[in-house]
């Protein structure tokens, strides 16, 4: 593998798609420069500092009475709609715009691990203050995160903790964090072990007009719980770190960091686990096994989206509003939306994306995303001779080469630069990095 294809990969694993710009710049800086920037940026995002977080207001819910009436609710349901939208598609352009994309990936794979959907919460500054929390400990050490997120309102509804009382435990919350969020299946605990965290996690309630999560002691267990072999009065907050300081929790994290990041189903390299989050991504993105998961993981839908806007120099938040909808409409359509993952355990992977109607839905947001192409971008490619188009639009989206089959495709192609860009776009090689 040349320098240029490992910083390439580098870049396409690490973030959401690279220029071709900056895969020149990777270049001259070589890996571990550029490895080193990626996981510690200087200075401020401007980028996103370009894409403001937008001015929700008070969630709809909260202002409703109990003898609400029929209009009064489908008001505020227009009203909650309109929030998420809002979210939704102000987190897909600071995706497109951020400058620091190893971070902003970072936290989109925390969403997915932490999958919790706005279908069910209802409440669009929720999922902001969820995604906000994850930003500022995702990259950090395991047990401020865990401690943070169970005592996240949006969490805490998805997985019904405000039912969860002294007199009737539930144990929803307690199962799926240790199953999904930090130890995994067969990682050491048992159902005696759930039904205890459940105790443990008793007491919290979401104040919706607040938009904070809030401990009501008459609702907690306080009296002592037996824990992974450990006896005392756990509350949220120690049943949390006890279960961070597992090292079941430690490998488990970073086994799906290396299935996010590397792709493949093999069994991670061992010692990937680090201090923190940020360490152990180094690991996996240093790990001599990663350059040979060349060309084996496949893109899901919001990576292939956003990535090909960078490289085609769309910005989602310059966009007309009709366009913004038939972006996220092709979203829906790949059955990937940010803030609605479809179960705890978040979205599927793998060949999951690669079916006969996701290449059409593929297909009709490709066009999109061409018909919004920056008028520079289709300039650098009409630059190159006919011939060698094929070669341009390689460079373009960052693909180390065309296969015989694809080239034969796309050659054809070479005299309409739209009809090329989409083909690109919709190529197994740009869809499998």
């Amino acid at each position: 593998m040349t320098e240029r294809e490992a910083v390439a990969h580098l870049l396409r694993r690490a973030t959401f798609g690279p220029t071709a710009d900056e895969v020149d710049a990777a270049e001259r800086a070589g890996y571990d420069v550029t490895l080193d920037r990626l996981l510690a940026p200087d200075g401020a995002d401007r980028g996103a500092a370009g894409t403001p977080v937008p001015a929700l207001g008070p969630d709809p819910a909260a202002q409703l009475g109990k003898g609400a009436a029929r209009e009064q609710r489908q008001q505020a349901n227009q009203r909650r709609r309109a929030q998420v939208t809002a979210l939704t598609g102000w987190w897909l352009a600071r995706m497109v715009a951020a400058e620091h994309q190893c971070r902003e990936k970072l936290l989109f794979f925390w969403h997915g691990h932490w999958a919790t959907s706005v279908q069910k919460v209802r409440s669009a500054p929720l999922m902001l203050r969820q995604l906000e929390t994850l930003r500022r400990t995702g990259p950090g050490p395991l047990a401020p995160l865990v401690e943070a997120m169970v005592r996240d309102p949006a969490l805490i509804l998805w997985l019904d903790g405000q039912q969860n009382t002294r007199r009737a435990p539930n144990e929803n919350l307690a199962r799926e964090l240790m199953e999904l969020f930090t130890l995994g299946i067969g990682g050491g605990y048992t159902e005696a072990d759930v039904k205890e965290g459940a105790r443990a996690l008793t007491g919290w309630t979401v104040d919706r007009g607040t938009g904070t999560a809030r401990f009501v002691p008459r609702r907690h267990d306080p009296e002592p719980k037996t824990i992974l072999g450990r006896r005392a009065p756990f509350d949220a907050a120690s049943y949390a770190r006890l279960l961070a300081a597992r090292p079941e929790a430690a490998r488990f994290v970073a086994g799906r960091l290396w299935f996010r990041y590397a792709g493949t189903h093999e069994p991670p390299p061992a010692d990937l686990a680090g201090p923190d989050t940020v360490t152990t991504l180094r690991r996996v993105l240093t790990a001599p096994a990663f350059a040979a998961t060349r060309g084996t993981l496949v893109k899901q839908p919001v990576e292939w989206l956003v990535g090909a806007a960078r490289q085609l120099g769309v910005q989602p938040s310059a966009l007309p509003e009709q366009t913004r909808k038939r972006l996220l409409a092709g979203l829906n359509a790949l059955d990937q939306v940010p803030l609605r993952p479809p179960s705890v355990g978040g979205w599927p992977a793998g060949t999951a994306w690669l079916t006969t109607s996701s290449l059409q839905a593929r297909l009709r947001t490709a066009g999109v995303l061409v018909a919004a192409a920056a008028p520079t971008v289709l300039a650098r490619l009409t630059a190159a001779p006919p011939a060698g188009r094929a070669d341009a639009l390689a460079r373009l989206l960052v693909v180390d080469g065309w296969s015989e089959r694809t080239r034969t495709a796309l050659t054809p192609l070479a005299g309409e630069p739209r009809r090329l860009l989409v083909a690109g776009l919709v190529s197994p090689e740009y869809v499998v990095s």
